[in-house]
């Protein structure tokens, strides 16, 4: 698809307003001032996912050390923060680096376009004004950064269960949250055992009659601390951005040192970690529940800051079932056992639903892009497509960690491509690389997009590592021209 001649040109179009796609405007003003950008959101306000979730309890599951970015630091009481303070804390990020007048609301981008003759992509975005009226606009780009997240905003995972259409009561998803629904003295079921699960059963169980959390297999859930009382203290006595650097490494030092361990002594991390479980939940609570079958970290590990959905389980103001679903009912579920759970309210809390590159229709030079095709350059580029950074977290530590490191290399790739005059940067992936699947993690989700996802190599720099410090040496201290990466100048005026 040829670029439009009229569309607006910038060296740079972000897509997304929330955690990464701020960081990468931060970065681009801080490193690359004379670069013309903006970012497109498909919503009406930053934050993204922080925005978009509105259910009770909905907090981080990394501490806001590590989620917080490195140029701005974390001050606020929780180390477990909740969402909207999260949020608040974006639109801060935002509105002190002068990056908010950069963002256009209400753009939805439907597709991208690569011309190589033009050196550029040309994008196209869905408006949506106060009336409700849509249009197109384009745009042309030098580079384009994905900072959308990887699941999909506008459906999420809901499986069908049988006879649902005869439950009495109300049916919500989380993803969907009605804010005026009233779960006041109601009987409250939550399906899911995960990250979600685990933040709604201890919130809503302070108003509910009662609630129970239905799991078709348990999860690993650690109890963490709500505050931080290493930070405060180093918030008291150090200024606070070094204070903030040195509590940041700290966390993300022994987060990796408990994952080595989990990968490494599975059974000592298993024993250690239900014992701590055992001890908070009490000799009522039955540790089947909390037993997973599979290994620490073949899924991600449940936090619950100061054990909440302990003190909820061990106060029995909340039950955990573990049992598969037979059918909804008039009044609540029966399960295979036979048991029947009643209900006014459930809430299905079954999970995601992954996309990739933000659900846009992708070209190279007239070609479609099949995502599942290409492999992954650092975790964060396609290979064989042209000047696109896709922001993409880690699974076993905080999103913003890996999110800061590629905000850092587009700067670099930019200075570099300035200095050589290079208009074009894209990677290269030869048959030796070997293939291997994306990410080695088999939650739910991950799974049920396993053949949409890229695939990483066997070697660097295709490997995607869930390790902070070998990504620091791969994307800020590596050669940008390694060999892989091939440059081009620009083919043609614009």
């Amino acid at each position: 698809m040829p670029a439009t001649s009229d569309a607006e040109f910038l060296d740079v179009l972000i897509v997304g307003a929330g955690l990464s796609g701020i960081c990468a405007a931060h970065k681009l003003q801080q490193r690359c001032p004379d670069k013309r950008y903006a970012i497109l959101e498909t919503r009406a306000a930053i934050g993204g996912t922080w925005d978009l979730f509105r259910y009770p309890g909905i907090r981080s599951d990394s501490d806001m050390y590590t989620l917080s970015y490195g140029f701005k630091p974390w001050l606020g009481q929780k180390a477990i923060a909740d969402g909207a303070d999260i949020k608040r804390y974006i639109e801060e990020a935002a509105d002190e680096g002068g990056v908010t007048a950069h963002i256009r609301f209400g753009h939805r981008v439907v597709r991208a376009a690569w011309s190589s003759p033009h050196s550029c992509w040309t994008v196209t975005a869905e408006v949506t004004d106060s009336n409700g009226a849509t249009r197109e606009v384009e745009l042309r780009a030098r580079l384009l950064y994905l900072g959308s997240g990887y699941y999909n905003y506008s459906e999420a995972y809901r499986p069908d269960f049988p006879g649902e259409e005869h439950f009495a009561g109300t049916i919500v998803h989380p993803q969907f949250w009605p804010q005026d629904l009233d779960y006041s003295g109601k009987r409250v079921v939550v399906i899911g055992s995960g990250a979600t699960a685990v933040t709604l059963v201890p919130a809503m169980a302070r108003h509910t009659a009662h609630i129970t959390m239905l799991q078709r297999s348990p999860s690993y859930v650690a109890a963490l601390p709500a505050h931080d009382a290493i930070a405060h203290s180093l918030l008291r006595w150090l200024p606070s951005r070094l204070a903030h650097r040195i509590s940041r490494w700290k966390n993300v030092l022994i987060g990796m040192a408990l994952f080595q361990l989990a990968k490494r002594k599975p059974e000592l991390f298993t024993r250690k970690l239900l014992e701590l479980a055992a001890r908070r939940l009490g000799p009522d609570v039955d540790m089947r529940h909390f037993t997973p079958s599979y290994r620490p970290w073949d899924q991600r590990l449940c936090a619950v800051p100061d054990g909440d959905l302990f003190k909820a389980l061990r106060a029995g103001r909340a039950s955990v079932v573990t049992d598969t679903i037979e059918r909804f009912t008039t009044d609540g579920i029966r399960l295979a056992s036979g048991q029947e759970l009643a209900a006014d309210i459930i809430v299905t809390a079954t999970g995601l639903k992954l996309n990739v590159l933000g659900d846009i229709r992708f070209q190279v030079d007239g070609e479609p892009l099949t995502v599942a095709e290409k492999m992954a350059y650092k975790g964060m580029m396609l290979s064989d497509v042209p000047n696109c950074i896709m922001a993409f977290g880690y699974v076993n530590s905080s999103w913003t960690l890996k999110a800061e490191l590629t905000a850092d290399y587009v700067c670099r790739l930019l200075r570099f491509m300035d200095r050589k005059g290079y208009a074009t940067a894209v990677a290269k992936a030869d048959a030796s690389v070997g293939e291997v699947p994306f990410l080695s993690f088999n939650s739910g989700y991950v799974q049920r997009a396993a053949a949409l996802l890229p695939k990483q190599g066997a070697r660097r720099p295709w490997q995607v590592y869930q390790n902070y410090l070998q990504d620091m040496l791969t994307i800020r201290y590596s050669r940008i021209d390694d060999g892989v990466m091939h440059f081009k100048p620009l083919e043609k005026n614009r």
